[in-house]
């Protein structure tokens, strides 16, 4: 089970673990997004640190209408308590956690300042 936390801005937060190709790793918090699709967001500085290699780069359309283009880093992430093989976007602003990476698990959130949030397998 992964746990996080409701913030002050009423945004679900939870810590994830992301490996670079070279073990190297980065602990991020990131919000929980579930209208994003994708498996996970990262800043630039968090993919130059792990020394992410971009694989591709895609047309999006951003949570304001926006249409950009952004690159596709394979990373993986420490999913509770194990390696999971994603693709992150690379986009400044907050680490975002998406609906992909979210597949086959059950998202509670307590929606108050302090509330729980608990990703689990689903079954």
């Amino acid at each position: 089970m992964i746990r996080g936390v409701v913030n002050a801005a009423y945004e679900p937060v939870i810590s994830l673990t992301v490996r670079g190709p070279s073990g190297q790793s980065v602990e991020i918090e990131a919000v929980v997004d579930t209208g994003f699709n994708g498996f996970l967001t990262l800043p630039s500085e968090s993919v130059v640190g792990l020394g992410l290699l971009r694989s591709a780069r895609v047309s999006t359309i951003l949570a304001d209408g926006s249409a950009a283009m952004l690159g596709v880093y394979p990373t993986t992430v420490l999913w509770d308590g194990h390696p999971r093989h994603v693709h992150a976007y690379m986009s400044d602003g907050v680490p975002l956690v998406g609906m992909q990476l979210l597949d086959r698990h059950r998202l509670f959130i307590e929606v108050e300042d302090g509330g729980r949030v608990l990703i689990q397998a689903g079954g």
